[in-house]
C-alpha cells in the first residue's frame, strides 16, 4: 500500500481540490499519491513524424475482424456477469464523424478481476472472460462493443481503495502518433466521489461527460442492457483523456 491515508482524509484532500483548476486531469494530484510519479517532468522530444510513421502499425479493415467487437465470445464458454452493449459515435469538435477509427477496449471481469500477472486480489479468474477487443467505427463514426459490465476492485492508492467500475477505451487518431486514452464509467456509480483518478478531473462537468447514461433502445431483449457513450475528440465538449 502506497499511503496509510485513510478514505476520510482522501476525501478531504478530495474536496479542498474540487473545482480548482481546468477540465483536463491534474498532473500533480496529491489525493492520487502515484500521480507525482506518473507523468513526464521534462520537455517532451521532438521526433520527426516520417520517421515514426515508417515503424509503426498500421490500422485497416483487413487488421481488425468484426467479431473482436464481442468480448463474450472469445472462448467456448459464456462469461459471467450483466451482458452489455457499449456504443456511440466518435466526432471531431466540428461534430463531424471520425470514420473507420481504431478503438480498442479494455477491462475487468464481472468481479473486478483483471487477466494480469499484478492482479493478484482475491476474486476470481473468469476462464471465459479476457477483456480486450476492438473496432472500427462506420462512416457515421459509430462503435460499438458487446461485453461483461465490469465491477469495482480495490487498490492500494490509501486504505480501503476502490476504483468506480470502468472500460478503459484507446483510440490511434489517423497516426500512429496521435494515440489517446480515456476511461467510460457508469451512472450512480457511489464510488465517484471517493476516487482520487476520477476527481483528478476537478471540473465537475468535465467529469459528466466520461459517465455512459443507459440506453434502453440499446438492450438486446433477453440477452443483454445498453449504455450509450459519445466521444468527442477536440473543442469545449472533448472527451477527457489520460495524458501521457
Amino acid at each position: 500500500m502506497q499511503d496509510a491515508a485513510t478514505q476520510s482524509e482522501i476525501s478531504a484532500e478530495i474536496d479542498a481540490l474540487t473545482g480548482r483548476g481546468g477540465v483536463q486531469p491534474k498532473l500533480d494530484y496529491p489525493p492520487y499519491r502515484s500521480s507525482l510519479l506518473r507523468h513526464p517532468t521534462k520537455d517532451p522530444y521532438h521526433a520527426d513524424p516520417e520517421t515514426i510513421e515508417r515503424a509503426v502499425p498500421v490500422f485497416g479493415h483487413r487488421d481488425v475482424d468484426p467479431l473482436e467487437a464481442d468480448l463474450t465470445i472469445q472462448h467456448r464458454g459464456e462469461p459471467i456477469g450483466e451482458r452489455i452493449v457499449v456504443t456511440g459515435r466518435v466526432t471531431d469538435a466540428a461534430g463531424k464523424p471520425v470514420r473507420e477509427q481504431l478503438v480498442e477496449v479494455w477491462q475487468a471481469n464481472a468481479s473486478g478481476r483483471y487477466i494480469h500477472k499484478r492482479d493478484q486480489h482475491p476474486a476470481p479468474i473468469d476462464p471465459n472472460f479476457t477483456g480486450v477487443g476492438r473496432c472500427l467505427t462506420d462512416q457515421d463514426g459509430w462503435y460499438r462493443f458487446t461485453t461483461i459490465k465490469p465491477g469495482p476492485y480495490p487498490w492500494r492508492n490509501h486504505t480501503n481503495a476502490w476504483r468506480p467500475a470502468h472500460i478503459h477505451f484507446s483510440l490511434f487518431g489517423n497516426q500512429f502518433t496521435e494515440r489517446l486514452i480515456t476511461q467510460m464509467y457508469f451512472p450512480g456509480d457511489p464510488l465517484f466521489g471517493l476516487d482520487p483518478i476520477f476527481c483528478s478531473i476537478t471540473d465537475q462537468r468535465a467529469r459528466e461527460r466520461l459517465i455512459a447514461r443507459y440506453d434502453h433502445e440499446l438492450t438486446v431483449p433477453e440477452w443483454s442492457t445498453g449504455y450509450r457513450w459519445d466521444i468527442v475528440l477536440g473543442g469545449r465538449e472533448q472527451t477527457l483523456t489520460e495524458d501521457a
